[in-house]
C-alpha cells in the first residue's frame, strides 16, 4: 500500500463561508489552508464568518451557509441552540447554500455542524459555534394558580406582559406552553384577551390526577423584536372530584363527591332582582368571616334592601361577591323560598360543613335560577359554560380562532349576600 498522501490543488477545495448578516468577518486563520488539511478531510476547508470581535449574532438575521469554489457542495447543516432546540432551514438542490427558514432564538449559543462533499466524493465535517444577542424586548409569561391541590374544575392560567394580538404571534406563544397530565387527556389554551389565556380539559380533570406546565419561549422570536421570556413552571395535584349542585327551584343543593352523593343541603338562593347565576363556577377562594354590606352592590343606605351583616363560613365562587356562606337570619326560609340578594345561603353548621369539605377547583352549579348565565370569563371561572367545540375557537392554533378582541370585563370585588 501507498502511504504517500494524495495531492490536491487549491481549486479542488472547498470554502464553506458562515454568514450571520451583514458585517462578518473570517476568522479561518493559517488551519483553513487547503494544503494544511488532511487527506479527505474536506471540513479543515471551512471558514467561520464572525460578527466583529467582542459582539453576538444579530438573531433577526439569517444563519446562512455558502460553499465557495466549483469541486464542492454542502450535503447537511445542522443548528442547536443551548436549550435543544433545532433552526430548521432548507439546502439548494446543488448543495451550494443553506438558509435558515425559521427565527434563531436570542440570547443563546449556537452549536452548528456542517456536513461537505469534494468533487471525488470525500466527505468532511466541522462544527462551528457562535451566540446571539439578547432581546431587548422580552414577553413574559406567569403561570397560574400556585402549585397545589386544586378541585377537578381549575383552569390553567396564563397571564403575559405584554399584549399579544396578531394570529402568527399568539401561534407562536400557544405553541410554547406545554400542558401534560396523568393520565393523559384532551385539552385546549383558549385566548381570553390579548395578554390572558386559559386551559382546561375537554371534561373535567380526572381525580387524583397529576397536571405539569412549563414554556418553551424563552429566547424564542415572538413577533417584531419581541422574545420570550424564562417562565417560571407550574405543577399541580388534582384531588377528588367534588361537586356541588344547587336547584333553586327546590331549594336544595347536593354535594357529591366522585360521583355519590354525600350531602343534601337546605339553601336559599337569590330572590327576584337579586337571582342567583345559573350555570358552573369554580371555588375561588374562603373566607371565614366577610362584612358584607348592600352599598358594594349598589344598594343605598336607609332602603328596604339595604343591609350590613357579618358573614360567616363564605366560599367565593365570583369576583363580583357571590358566595356559599352561613345565613342563620334566613333559617326558616332555607328549603322552601329564594331571599337572597344572590349568594346561596344555609344554615351555620351546614356552611361550616361546606367550607371544610370543598377546595379551590371544586365545581359548584346552579340550576333552574331565574338569573342570568354565568361569564364564561372576567367574573371567576365560568370556563365550563363554553361546550367543547366553542372553547376549541379560542385557540390560534385551531382553525376558527376567535380574535379575543372582547376580552372580560374587570372584575368587581363586591360581596353579595
Amino acid at each position: 500500500m501507498n502511504d504517500t498522501p494524495r495531492k490536491r490543488t487549491v481549486a479542488s477545495c472547498t470554502l464553506l463561508a458562515l454568514a450571520l448578516g451583514a458585517g462578518t468577518t473570517a476568522c479561518g486563520g493559517q488551519d483553513s489552508h487547503p494544503l494544511s488539511a488532511r487527506p479527505y478531510d474536506a471540513a479543515r476547508q471551512v471558514a467561520f464568518n464572525a460578527p466583529p470581535s467582542g459582539t453576538k449574532a444579530d438573531p433577526d438575521k439569517p444563519l446562512v451557509v455558502t460553499a465557495k469554489g466549483k469541486d464542492g457542495r454542502i450535503t447537511d447543516v445542522t443548528a442547536v441552540d443551548t436549550a435543544g432546540r433545532y433552526l430548521a432551514g432548507e439546502l439548494s438542490a446543488d448543495g451550494a447554500r443553506w438558509r435558515s427558514t425559521g427565527p434563531l432564538a436570542a440570547g443563546t449559543r449556537y452549536t452548528v455542524r456542517v456536513s461537505t462533499e469534494n468533487g471525488g466524493g470525500d466527505p468532511g465535517l466541522r462544527t462551528l459555534t457562535f451566540e446571539t444577542a439578547s432581546p431587548k424586548r422580552l414577553l413574559g409569561i406567569e403561570l397560574g394558580p400556585k402549585t397545589g391541590t386544586y378541585g377537578v374544575g381549575q383552569p390553567i392560567t396564563a397571564e403575559l406582559s405584554r399584549p399579544v394580538a396578531a394570529p402568527a404571534d399568539r401561534a407562536a406563544v400557544e405553541r410554547s406552553l406545554r400542558v401534560t397530565s396523568s393520565p393523559s387527556v384532551e385539552g385546549a389554551w383558549h385566548w381570553v384577551d390579548d395578554k390572558k389565556l386559559h386551559y382546561r380539559p375537554k371534561e373535567y380533570w380526572p381525580a387524583g390526577a397529576s397536571v405539569e406546565v412549563r414554556s418553551t419561549l424563552d429566547g424564542v422570536k415572538v413577533g417584531d423584536r419581541l422574545y420570550g421570556g424564562p417562565t417560571k413552571p407550574l405543577k399541580l395535584t388534582i384531588g377528588d372530584r367534588v361537586e356541588a349542585i344547587t336547584d333553586a327551584a327546590t331549594h336544595q343543593m347536593t354535594v357529591k363527591r366522585n360521583g355519590e352523593v354525600i350531602n343534601t343541603i337546605p339553601v336559599t338562593t337569590g330572590k327576584p332582582g337579586f337571582s342567583t347565576r345559573n350555570g358552573v363556577k369554580v371555588v375561588l377562594g374562603k373566607e371565614y368571616f366577610v362584612r358584607m354590606r348592600g352599598t358594594s352592590i349598589g344598594i343605598p343606605v336607609g332602603s328596604a334592601e339595604s343591609y350590613d351583616l357579618p358573614v360567616y363560613y363564605a366560599t367565593r365562587v365570583t369576583w363580583s361577591g357571590e358566595y356559599v356562606h352561613a345565613a342563620p337570619w334566613s333559617v326558616g326560609s332555607q328549603g322552601y323560598a329564594n331571599v337572597s340578594h344572590g349568594c346561596t345561603g344555609m344554615s351555620t353548621g351546614n356552611a361550616a360543613w361546606f367550607f371544610k369539605t370543598v377546595r379551590e377547583g371544586d365545581i359548584v352549579k346552579v340550576v333552574n335560577s331565574l338569573g342570568a348565565p354565568m361569564d364564561p370569563f372576567g367574573n371567576g371561572f365560568g370556563d365550563w359554560n363554553l361546550d367543547w367545540d366553542e372553547w376549541r375557537t379560542g385557540s390560534a392554533l385551531l382553525e376558527g380562532t376567535r380574535d379575543g378582541s372582547a376580552g372580560a370585563g374587570a372584575a368587581r370585588l363586591r360581596p353579595r349576600v
